[in-house]
């Protein structure tokens, strides 16, 4: 293993997610060779969500510090160079920049919502949905609001687009993450210059031309520049790190999590659980019709894919096992975050079917697909339900599932076939639990591979390997040959009691999104 470190043979993925960055080293065979990662959150500031250009540039030099680390730990060398490299990030929000390179509004995530004018108006236009968390959906809205800095921008691209022009000099986007920028043509793998020419029109004298503000956008495999002296410096001051490396194209974190589980052809699809949840079904044909609540989207590769989005994932159920870890302390008997979640866990799977009546919404913040601006964390029921620990835990794992399951059933009336569905992210890490009532959300089978709580930067790694060796094959040619197809798989059938009580559990869960709303407007 020294070797393929000393000798630049290894590939490496970073990912910039929403509480977490994280780098990943692998070998020629996709194997984890080293890990680092650092936590960060993002502020609330001025009624919206962001993160700073500083915290950015301080999370990426810790998480590549900490692999740096932990490759000297494990093979007692310091690696200064490999065979490519590739960062990804949280899709879609707003980084806008003038002449000199110079921001020109603080960063605006995906998570904000204050973008409906804008993302309704371009949906009419356009005909094709356009959500609030979009860059062109918030470019828009800043045009509709007069915003000041407006005539002033000169490129605008997303966190992953940001990094890698910082680290390479090239303004550039992978083709998935370009997707949640603006609409792709799937013909030509571009944004869809029909839509482009609507766009000006419509902005004409407000905004400069859109064509001349995007990123250049590239598919998988194709050479998206290399590291620079200035770039190398940024990432690791240490000076040990060398200019010259090449670059995959910066993809979003539902490409690396499509990669991640081999789930880039028809048919198959993957869910991603992190601070936001959302499922990427790649289609096969078009769909019949407009749906706010599905994303048209794209594969890294340029494929048309459906994604369901839903702004809230783990992170109620995370704060939970937060305050059950704190008790255990308080009780004297201190448990380690993760013997706290698997305990939960293995108690969610004691409780009755339809979580014994009981009722959870994991909504931190506003989500779309339930018609809700803001968030407001809650837990419901009835006098007559079963208040145990079994049912609180189940509620809250299905609470996770719950808005994807109202976006996934659009699909499922749509005809879209789905022979399976392959999960990710660290709340799978968990043996048997969260895939199991995944899957009974889903009422399909819902595979996980022994690189799922890797994520994204293992995915984002893959993809700057294939930019380095896998000339001559496509995407899903590659990593069925040369990454997964020796990979332990462990696939849960749906069993038909959790369907029938996930169904119940739903039924409440939209029934009960009237409260939800009264706690918005009244909270």
């Amino acid at each position: 293993m020294n070797a393929l470190i000393t000798e630049g043979r290894a590939s490496l993925g970073i990912e910039l997610g929403s509480t977490r960055i994280k780098a990943c080293l692998i070998g020629p065979n996709a194997e984890v060779l080293a890990v680092g990662s650092h936590e960060w959150e993002n502020v609330y500031a001025d009624k919206l969500w962001t993160y700073s250009l500083d915290a950015v540039w301080s999370g990426l030099r810790a998480a590549y510090a900490d692999l740096v680390a932990d490759v000297q730990r494990t093979y007692g060398v310091t690696p200064d160079r490999y065979a490519a490299m590739g960062v990804s990030a949280m899709m879609h929000g707003y980084l806008a920049f003038d002449a000199d390179g110079e921001l020109l509004a603080p960063f605006r995530t995906w998570r904000n919502t204050n973008t409906g004018v804008a993302a309704a108006e371009l949906t009419e236009l356009f005909g094709v949905n356009i959500p609030l968390r979009w860059s062109i959906a918030h470019l828009h809205q800043a045009v509709v609001d007069a915003e000041p800095h407006v005539p002033e921008i000169r490129f605008l691209t997303t966190l992953a687009g940001y990094v890698h022009w910082k680290l390479t000099g090239a303004k550039m986007l992978g083709v998935g993450d370009a997707s949640g920028v603006f609409p792709i043509d799937s013909a030509t793998r571009d944004y869809d210059a029909d839509l482009v020419a609507r766009y000006d029109g419509l902005a004409a004298g407000r905004v400069p031309a859109l064509a001349d503000l995007l990123p250049e956008v590239l598919v998988a495999g194709a050479a998206a520049g290399e590291l620079t002296m200035a770039g190398a410096a940024l990432l690791d001051p240490s000076g040990a790190l060398q200019p010259g490396i090449p670059f995959a194209p910066p993809e979003g974190d539902a490409g690396t999590g499509m990669v991640a589980t081999g789930a880039v052809a028809p048919r198959t699809g993957n869910v991603s659980a992190g601070t936001s949840i959302f499922a990427m079904v790649v289609l096969e044909r078009p769909l019949s019709e407009v749906h706010h609540e599905l994303d048209l989207v794209a594969t890294p590769s340029g494929d048309a894919v459906a994604m369901v989005h839903c702004n809230n994932g783990a992170s109620e159920l995370a704060a939970w096992a937060n305050m059950f870890t704190a008790f255990s302390v308080a009780a004297g008997t201190p448990a380690t975050p993760d013997a706290t979640y698997a305990a939960l866990f293995a108690a969610a799977l004691e409780g009755e079917a339809d979580a014994g009546g009981l009722l959870a919404y994991n909504h931190l913040a506003g989500e779309p697909i339930a018609g809700l601006d803001e968030g407001r964390p809650l837990v419901v029921r009835t006098p007559d339900s079963r208040l145990t620990l079994p049912n609180f835990m189940r509620a809250q794992l299905y609470a996770v599932f719950g808005t994807l399951a109202l976006g996934m059933d659009i699909l499922h009336r749509e005809g879209v076939g789905l022979d399976k569905m392959y999960a990710h992210g660290g709340m799978f890490r968990t043996a048997g639990v969260a895939q199991r009532f995944l899957a009974a959300a889903l009422d399909a089978p819902v595979a996980v591979a022994e690189t799922a709580s890797e994520g994204g930067a293992w995915g984002m790694a893959v993809l700057a390997a294939y930019v380095a060796d896998g000339a001559g094959r496509d995407l899903d040619t590659y990593l069925a040959d040369a990454v997964l197809a020796d990979a332990p798989i462990t696939t849960a059938d749906p069993d038909p009691a959790d369907v029938t009580g996930f169904s119940a559990y739903l039924d409440r869960y939209r029934a009960g999104l009237a409260v939800e709303a009264a706690a918005v407007a009244s909270l």
